[in-house]
């Protein structure tokens, strides 16, 4: 598992999923091949500066956090993951960042069901917090999501600083 890259009073916190058991076996934040989430970080404006995945700890300089839900066991086939949401909700909390960023639908829409919150269905702000922080859900950087447009990715991605500025 990576090391969270959280300290308090960082501006966003940007939450992903372990869903995929392999990628506790990486040694950085989003770092497979065709992953675009350090392009979308930078030209989002939410860093100044193009980071590599090796350079991932630097997201703390600019106000970023990162870490992940964590499953806490694997699933039945068509059984959806459970994630230690508790574990979750204290990091969080003591990071304490104006707003949590759910790095895909999936990733957000894991917290809700695990918190008992009503799935989303767009990119932007949900209906529900994790606790008292706004939560966010923007559009996945993995390859996988290559079908959407690079620009249209990187305009939600704005949307985030957007939020931001609108919490203070």
């Amino acid at each position: 598992m990576l090391p969270d890259l959280l300290r308090p009073g960082v501006r966003v916190v940007i939450a992903g999923t372990i869903a995929a058991w392999d990628r506790a076996a990486r040694s950085h934040y989003y770092d497979s091949p065709g992953n675009k989430f350090y392009v979308l970080l930078h030209e989002s404006g939410l860093v100044p500066q193009l980071l590599a995945p090796d350079e991932d700890e630097r997201v703390l300089d600019f106000g970023v956090g990162l870490t992940d839900m964590v499953r806490v066991r694997e699933s039945e086939p068509g059984e959806p993951p459970v994630f230690d949401r508790v574990g979750f909700e204290r990091k969080l909390r003591r990071a304490a960042p104006q707003a949590v960023a759910f790095v895909s639908k999936t990733a957000a829409n894991s917290y809700a069901r695990n918190a008992g919150q009503r799935q989303v269905r767009d990119f932007g702000a949900p209906s529900w917090s994790v606790g008292r922080i706004p939560a966010f859900v923007l559009p996945g950087p993995s390859g996988a999501n290559n079908g959407m447009p690079l620009p249209l990715r990187i305009a939600l991605w704005r949307d985030l600083g957007d939020f931001l500025d609108t919490l203070g």
